[in-house]
């Protein structure tokens, strides 16, 4: 069974430099244009189910994805299901979100180890940790995809940049320290991974 991992399209918090989280940001443009050109690149990838957050930004991008997806095989978008998960929300920056990332993680600052030290970056006010995200990640991974081998050939997950990289630390075997390994994915970026029941696998990072 594969599995893709998918970044939500561009948001105008992130064209601007902005810590999302879990706040309910809309795709700009950009980020329609991407999502909608990348259901084209899939036009002829059989799905069977997409994951969601239900975020705005995610299940918007979902749905651009499904129509080209839907549309290149002749099918109803309403055929391939998308299911929304509250695990699959983004990693919570509590009084951090809507700052500016450059000052977030400025030199002077306490979470300046995010992207370079992430087991040194301490939990937000009303925020989360790399691992609280690890933890539901896996959680989500064990109880909603991993029982779907033998089940179904393709699933499709649609996040966000933080949160995926927790479902990559589960699916890749590593632990904090390793979390940014391969980098954040890029906008409408995305990953493929193969699962045979026991262990999973990196086609794309």
């Amino acid at each position: 069974m594969q599995l893709y991992i998918i970044r939500h399209g561009q948001t105008v918090w992130n064209a601007a430099g902005k810590l999302q989280g879990r706040t309910d940001i809309e795709l700009n443009q950009n980020g329609i244009d991407a999502a909608v050109a990348l259901g084209r690149r899939l036009h002829d990838v059989h799905f069977d189910k997409i994951f969601s957050s239900p975020l705005k930004r995610a299940v918007h991008t979902a749905q651009l994805i499904r129509q080209g997806v839907c549309e290149g095989q002749g099918l109803a978008p309403e055929s391939l299901e998308i299911q929304t998960d509250e695990r699959l929300i983004e990693m919570s920056f509590g009084i951090g979100e809507g700052r500016l990332c450059d000052e977030w993680f400025a030199p002077q600052s306490p979470y300046r180890f995010f992207f370079t030290e992430p087991e040194k970056f301490p939990r937000p006010p009303q925020g989360e940790s790399f691992l609280d995200v690890m933890a539901r990640t896996k959680d989500f991974v064990q109880d909603a995809i991993e029982p779907l081998c033998g089940k179904a050939e393709r699933i499709m997950i649609v996040a966000h940049g933080a949160l995926n990289k927790g479902i990559m630390c589960y699916l890749q075997k590593h632990g904090v320290e390793e979390y940014w390994l391969n980098g954040l994915q890029e906008n409408c970026q995305a990953s493929v991974f193969d699962y045979d029941g026991a262990s999973w696998k990196t086609l794309i990072a």
